[in-house]
């Protein structure tokens, strides 16, 4: 059965509506007595995913997002609320679910530790009843996009960080799955491991439509690879939109960086101000809904000898911290 229209047209794949999940906590009261509170994890979340797309779940550590990534794979079960992924129950459906969806969680791997990770995918193969060819036709291929095939042969516990994360992507994907689920997959990976696993998430985002829920805390995996994004803070979405909106709501000011042919006092122009100066380079903050950088430019240069410039956008961790300052 088909999944309901989402936005546009397009078929929602995920769709969760106010799903709450509360955990009891137990602190101790004196030498015996012990007193229950609950604490919500999730406290009312609502969001839809359409097929194809690849969204950043962006969050404080707390803030529910591997909470709600459990729920979504049927791992945890919610407290109430209605949750579907690919038309099914999570957690009733399990299992027929875990044959349609992928998921990696950066700090623990589904490989076997003592087994060479060939041996690992070939486990998978039987365990998701993947159909001989199919399994040849995406092991080659992830073998190749992944550079796999140096440490195919080696025992999962002997692999590095990176290597290992490669070979848990390939094994989230043998299956093809519809949907893939990404709990902080780059966490401890140099820049070169970071560089192509992005790479290999985009490639098959891309090239086999794959949806993607991309958790992390790292943004520049946000900012290449998202153009939406979930924000989350004490078990609440409090942004949810397109990465050039939320930069044009939130990230609205930019800087003008200007080297003088010699030291000045700060330069006075309309609509822009001087945030440092630093011998003969100045840093002007202004608003592009105000005044473009073109007249910014001009206006510094009717002022002063100009030898070099540079425009600083706001970076997308700047972007966040203000959504939380306004929430």
């Amino acid at each position: 059965m088909n999944a309901p229209g989402g936005f546009g047209g397009a078929p929602r794949v995920v769709e969760l509506r106010d799903i709450r999940k509360t955990f009891n906590v137990y602190r101790r009261r004196g030498r015996i007595r012990r007193e229950r509170s609950q604490v919500d994890a999730v406290a009312g979340i609502s969001f839809t995913i359409e097929r194809g797309e690849m969204v950043g779940y962006v969050g404080p550590n707390g803030a529910g997002k591997s909470t709600t990534v459990k729920m979504l794979t049927g791992i945890l079960v919610p407290s109430s609320g209605f949750v579907r992924v690919l038309d099914f129950e999570p957690t009733r459906q399990r299992v027929d679910l875990a044959r349609r969806i992928g998921v990696v969680f950066g700090q623990r791997t589904q490989l076997w530790w003592d087994l060479p990770l060939r041996d690992s995918f070939e486990l998978l193969r039987h365990i998701y009843r993947i159909p001989p060819d199919v399994y040849d036709r995406n092991l080659a291929e992830f073998g190749e996009v992944l550079d796999l095939e140096p440490f195919i042969d080696t025992p999962v516990r002997q692999l590095s960080l990176g290597q290992r994360m490669r070979g848990d992507l390939a094994a989230a994907l043998l299956h093809a799955p519809e949907i893939l689920f990404l709990d902080e997959p780059t966490i401890g990976l140099d820049v070169v491991a970071k560089a192509r696993i992005r790479e290999f998430l985009a490639r098959i985002n891309q090239e086999r439509r794959t949806t993607i829920l991309l958790t992390t805390h790292d943004m520049d995996d946000i900012e290449r690879l998202c153009k939406r994004m979930l924000v989350i803070d004490h078990g609440r979405v409090i942004y949810d939109g397109d990465l050039a909106t939320v930069k044009a709501r939130y990230g609205a000011d930019s800087v003008l960086v200007v080297d003088l042919e010699e030291p000045a006092p700060p330069i006075e122009v309309d609509g822009a101000t001087v945030e440092r100066v630093d011998g003969p380079r100045q840093w002007l903050r202004f608003r592009r809904e105000q005044m473009s950088a073109a007249a910014l430019i001009a206006a510094v240069a009717a002022k002063a000898s100009v030898r070099d410039l540079a425009i600083s956008d706001p970076d997308i961790e700047d972007v966040v911290r203000r959504i939380y300052g306004s929430a």
